[in-house]
C-alpha cells in the first residue's frame, strides 16, 4: 500500500503545482472514515482507495482526480455526506465523488436490468466530466486484481461478467487498452478457469522448450530498421490468454492451429517514419492479404491511431506488427487519460468520445433498462465500417448499418426526416446494408416522420432509441385524440350538458391523474363508457324507463386523422378501406382493432367491447386484398398487372396460393383510395379473358 508521502511525491513528479495539502487531507480523511473496515483479503479497507489513487498517478491525472480516488467510497460505505465532502474539499471534488459512488444499492427485478441501471447512472454521471469514468475504471481494475479473495464463487463470476460486458468495453472505447487487456484477462480467469489454465500452461510450455521466438524476431526487426537509418524501439509479446482464446473461438481452431500468437510493436519518432517502417517490413516479409489496417489516416472512433499488418516471418510464423509514433503510443495505451496530460481544460476531448455523446442521447430516449443494455452492448462490441457524407465527412457505424442508422448518426432531426438515400449516387432502399467506403446522401422531407417499420432494420442504439421515442410520443398523442372522439360521443348520450367542473370531478372520482389520463383510459378501454357516464353524471348510465341503456353508442366515431398501427390497427383478416362499413373491437390496454362489419372474425370478438366507427368523408388510402383465379398461360399476370397500373393501384404483395391444372390462384395486396376504387378494379379484372374469378378477401 502506498504511504502518504509516496502518493504525494508521485503526483508532484508530474504536476509540481499540485495542491499537496489537499491530497494530504484527503488521504487522512479516507483512512479515518474507513477506520477498521476490512476487505475480503483481510487488508484495511482504506488500502483500496489509496491503490486506486496510485493507479491514476500512472496516468498523470490532476490533483482533484487523485483526491476523488481517495474519497470515492466514503459516501457509499461510511457516514460521510456529499455536503461534507463539498465543504472540506470543494464542489468540484464533491461532484466527482458523487459521480463515482458505487451503484450496489440499486435493486431491479433482473440481472440485466440491474446491470443496465448501473450503466445508465454511471454514464449520466460521467457525461459531463470524463474524470469520473477514469476513476471508476481504476476502481474496477483494482477490484478485479483482488477478486480472487472473495470466497463466494457466484459473486466472483457476476463481477467478472459485469467487467467483461461493461467495463472492459468502456476502457476499449476510450482507448485505454492496457486497462482493457488486464480486465479481460482477470475476468476470463474467473469465467472460464479451465480454458485460462489450459492456455497459460501451453504458453509456459513454449517458453520452457526454448522457444524464444519473440525475443529473436524483435531483435531482427530492430536491427533491420536501424540499419536503414531509422530510430525505432521494437518490442514483442505473446498475446494474452483471453485474446488467444477469443481467436480460437472465432476461427473454430485449436491452440496448435493458431499461428499468430505473437505481436510486435514498432515505436517511431514521427508519422512519416511509421509509413517508412511499414514499407521496409513489407519489402522484407510477405504480407497476409486482408490483414493490413491504416488507423493513422482513418483513426478509430476513440482516437486510436496505428498501422496494423500481419506478415509471414522467415520461420514460417505469422506475426502481427503494430507501427505507431511515440505520441500515438501514449494515446493507444492510456486513451483519454493520455490526452488529459496535454489538454488544458477538462472538456471531453474532441473526436475521441463521440460514441459517449451518442450513449448519453440514448439515455435520454431509452424506455427501459433492457433496451439501454441492448444498445450499449451493440455500440461497444460490433465491428465498425466507415461511410462518408457527400461533403466527405466520415461517419463510423457498426457493421450491418443502413442509411437510417447513417442519418441518425449525423443528426437526430435528419434521421427523423429521412425519406430515402443515395448510396454512391444511386437511389437505394432504406434497408440497404452499407459497406466500407460508401458515400451516402440522405434525402429528407419536412413532412416525413420516423416509421415503425424502420425498427426491423435499424441497428444502432441512437437510431432505435429515437424511433421508439417518436413512436411512443405519437402513440400517446393519437391515443388521447381517439379518446377525445370517444369521449365526445359519450358526453352526447348524457341527459345534461357537461362543464369543466363536472369533468374535473369525474377525473377525481375515477382516480386518474388528469384529463389526458382519462382520454387514454377511454381509448384503451381501461374504463367502460358506463363508468365514464356515471362519473360525469351519477346514475346516468342506468336503464331508462323505455328499457334502453344510455351507455349504448348513439352514432359512429370517426377515425379520420389517426394513423393505422398507432391508436388503432386495421385487421389483416378483412383489410378494411375507406368506404367500408367498419366496427372496432376494444380490449383493455390494446389499440382498437378495426374490422369490416361483415368480417367473419367478429364472431370470435364477443369478449371485446364493440365501437361503431366511421372513416369520415375525407378519408382516403388503404390496403385491399384480392383473390384472383387466373388462367395458367403466358401474359396472364402481365394483363392483371396492367389493370392495376391503368387504375393507379400499387401492388404491395403477391402470393401464389395454389396451382391446379390450367389455373392458379393468387392473393394480391394493393394500395387503393377507397372501397369504390376496389370495386372498379375488380370489375375491370373480371372483364379480361385471363381472369376466371376475382373477389375481395
Amino acid at each position: 500500500m502506498l504511504r502518504q508521502y509516496e502518493l504525494v511525491e508521485r503526483v508532484k513528479a508530474y504536476a509540481p503545482e499540485a495542491d499537496e495539502a489537499l491530497i494530504n487531507r484527503a488521504y487522512v480523511f479516507s483512512v479515518a472514515r474507513h477506520g477498521s473496515q476490512k476487505r475480503a483479503s483481510g487488508d484495511p479497507y482504506f488500502s483500496h482507495p489509496i491503490e486506486v489513487a496510485g493507479i491514476l498517478t500512472d496516468l498523470f491525472l490532476d490533483d482533484r482526480t487523485i483526491v476523488t480516488a481517495l474519497l470515492h467510497d466514503t459516501i457509499e460505505d461510511t457516514l460521510t455526506t456529499t455536503e461534507e465532502v463539498a465543504k472540506l474539499f470543494g464542489e468540484d471534488v464533491a461532484r466527482l465523488v458523487d459521480g463515482v459512488t458505487k451503484l450496489s444499492k440499486i435493486e431491479a427485478q433482473s440481472e440485466s436490468q440491474r446491470a443496465a441501471e448501473n450503466l445508465r447512472k454511471f454514464l449520466l454521471a460521467m457525461s459531463d466530466d470524463i474524470r469520473v469514468l477514469l476513476v471508476k475504471l481504476a476502481d474496477r481494475l483494482h477490484n478485479m486484481r483482488t477478486l480472487h479473495f472473495i470466497k463466494n464463487e457466484q459473486k466472483r463470476r457476476r463481477i467478472a461478467r459485469e467487467t467483461m460486458d461493461i467495463y472492459a468495453p468502456l476502457a476499449e472505447r476510450i482507448g485505454m487498452y492496457e486497462f482493457m487487456r488486464e480486465m479481460q484477462m482477470l475476468a476470463f480467469q474467473q469465467l472460464d478457469p479451465e480454458a485460462y489454465d489450459s492456455i497459460t500452461r501451453r504458453l509456459a510450455h513454449l517458453k520452457e522448450g526454448g522457444h524464444d521466438k519473440v525475443d529473436r524476431i524483435a531483435s531482427q526487426l530492430q536491427a533491420m530498421l536501424t540499419s536503414a537509418g531509422m530510430h525505432v524501439v521494437v518490442s514483442g509479446r505473446e498475446k494474452h490468454p483471453y485474446s488467444i482464446w477469443r481467436k480460437m473461438q472465432e476461427r473454430h481452431i485449436s491452440f496448435e492451429q493458431l499461428s499468430d500468437i505473437m505481436a510486435f510493436r514498432v515505436i517511431t519518432d514521427s508519422t512519416d517514419d511509421c509509413y517508412r517502417a511499414l514499407g521496409l517490413i513489407h519489402q522484407r516479409f510477405k504480407m497476409v492479404p486482408g490483414r493490413f489496417k491504416d488507423y493513422i489516416s482513418t483513426p478509430k472512433r476513440n482516437g486510436y491511431q496505428s498501422l496494423h499488418t500481419t506478415v509471414i516471418h522467415e520461420e514460417n510464423a505469422r506475426i502481427e506488427i503494430q507501427i505507431r509514433s511515440e505520441r500515438m503510443h501514449q494515446d493507444s495505451e492510456f486513451g483519454l487519460a493520455a490526452h488529459w496530460a496535454y489538454k488544458q481544460d477538462h472538456a471531453t476531448p474532441d473526436g475521441q468520445a463521440g460514441w459517449l455523446r451518442d450513449l448519453v442521447e440514448i439515455l435520454e430516449q431509452s424506455h427501459d433498462a433492457d433496451e439501454l443494455l441492448e444498445h450499449t452492448r451493440m455500440a461497444m462490441y460490433q465491428d465498425r465500417i466507415f461511410a462518408f457524407t457527400p461533403k466527405g465527412e466520415l461517419q463510423q457505424l457498426p457493421k450491418g448499418s443502413t442509411p437510417v442508422d447513417f442519418a441518425y448518426s449525423v443528426h437526430t432531426s435528419l434521421g427523423n426526416q429521412t425519406v430515402g438515400a443515395k448510396i454512391n449516387g444511386r437511389v437505394m432502399p432504406l434497408r440497404t446494408i452499407l459497406e466500407n467506403g460508401d458515400q451516402v446522401e440522405i434525402l429528407k422531407s419536412d413532412a416525413q416522420e420516423p416509421q415503425p417499420g424502420w425498427l426491423s432494420f435499424a441497428i444502432t442504439g441512437k437510431a432505435r432509441a429515437a424511433i421508439r421515442r417518436f413512436i411512443r410520443q405519437k402513440q400517446r398523442a393519437e391515443t388521447i385524440t381517439l379518446g377525445e372522439k370517444l369521449y365526445e360521443e359519450i358526453v352526447e348520450r348524457l341527459p345534461v350538458e357537461i362543464g369543466d367542473k363536472a369533468e374535473k370531478a369525474a377525473v377525481k372520482r375515477l382516480k386518474l391523474e388528469d384529463r389526458a389520463a382519462l382520454m387514454i383510459a377511454i381509448a384503451t378501454n381501461r374504463i367502460s363508457d358506463a363508468e365514464v357516464m356515471n362519473a360525469l353524471v351519477p346514475g346516468s348510465a342506468e336503464e331508462t324507463p323505455g328499457g334502453r341503456k344510455r351507455a349504448e353508442q348513439t352514432h359512429a366515431v370517426s377515425i379520420l386523422g389517426l394513423t393505422p398501427g398507432i391508436a388503432f390497427t386495421l385487421s389483416e383478416c378483412c383489410h378494411p378501406v375507406p368506404g367500408d362499413r367498419i366496427v372496432g373491437l376494444r380490449r383493455p390496454g390494446e389499440p382498437i382493432e378495426v374490422h369490416t362489419i361483415d368480417c367473419l372474425a367478429l364472431e370470435a370478438g364477443q369478449d371485446a367491447d364493440w365501437v361503431d366507427l366511421s372513416w369520415n368523408s375525407k378519408a382516403s388510402g388503404g390496403t385491399a386484398r384480392l383473390s384472383i383465379i387466373v388462367k395458367n398461360q403466358p401474359g396472364a399476370l402481365a394483363a392483371v398487372a396492367n389493370i392495376f397500373g391503368v387504375n393507379k393501384a400499387n401492388i404491395l404483395n403477391l402470393q401464389l396460393i395454389n396451382r391446379e391444372g390450367p389455373f392458379h390462384t393468387d392473393l394480391i395486396d394493393i394500395e387503393v383510395e377507397d372501397a369504390q376504387h376496389v370495386a372498379r378494379i375488380i370489375s375491370a379484372l373480371r372483364a379480361i379473358d385471363p381472369v376466371v374469378q376475382a373477389d375481395r378477401v
